[in-house]
């Protein structure tokens, strides 16, 4: 038995979950998750919990019991809580701002950098180097968080460019001249 997968996902009280066959929908203040389950793992509710429970034994069938587990876990988090990645910009004249849907990059390069935010996402930015993504759905916080730092990495000589908050850059030294 999968650890991940046999322990069940308490829902907290403002949650709602409704299952239908093999699409489960998870819906809270921050919003509404579906998802289809896959064919071997089922999902059932009992006692205000969620339990997942997996057909077979083999080993595809174990790690999609753990995985579809850890998958709804999320879902009642990010319908309740929601998700946040945060973001900081080094580099002198390196800022960011938004306008409506759309984040606004200046990041030394000699054009801006203009990327939309899906519409499920709330960002904001903060003295123009700190920008905030919030939303519910953690796969996409995660993946708008890591497109926004793949424009400018975190260089190693001079430590400027995209990081997460609480990344730590190791710097390298420059050439010595002999």
């Amino acid at each position: 038995m999968s650890r991940i997968g046999k322990s069940p996902v308490p829902l907290p009280d403002k949650v709602k979950v409704t299952i239908k066959g093999q699409a489960i929908e998870v819906e809270g203040p921050n919003g509404k998750l579906n998802w289809d389950v896959p064919g071997r793992a089922s999902v059932e509710l009992k006692d205000n919990q969620v339990v997942v429970t997996r057909d077979g034994d083999d080993k595809e069938a174990k790690a999609l019991h753990g995985l579809t587990r850890s998958l709804v876990n999320n879902m009642v988090i990010g319908v309740s809580t929601g998700f946040v990645k945060e973001l900081e910009i080094q580099g002198v004249g390196f800022k960011a701002a938004v306008k409506g849907n759309v984040i606004d990059l200046n990041l030394g390069y000699s054009h801006q950098i203009n990327y939309e935010i899906p519409k499920d996402l709330k960002v904001t930015v903060a003295e123009g180097t700190k920008i905030k993504i919030e939303g519910a759905d953690k796969q996409i916080v995660g993946r708008v968080a890591a497109e926004i730092r793949s424009f400018y990495p975190p260089e190693p000589y001079k430590g400027k460019g995209v990081r997460y908050k609480d990344e730590r850059v190791i710097r390298k030294e420059g050439k010595t001249v002999q």
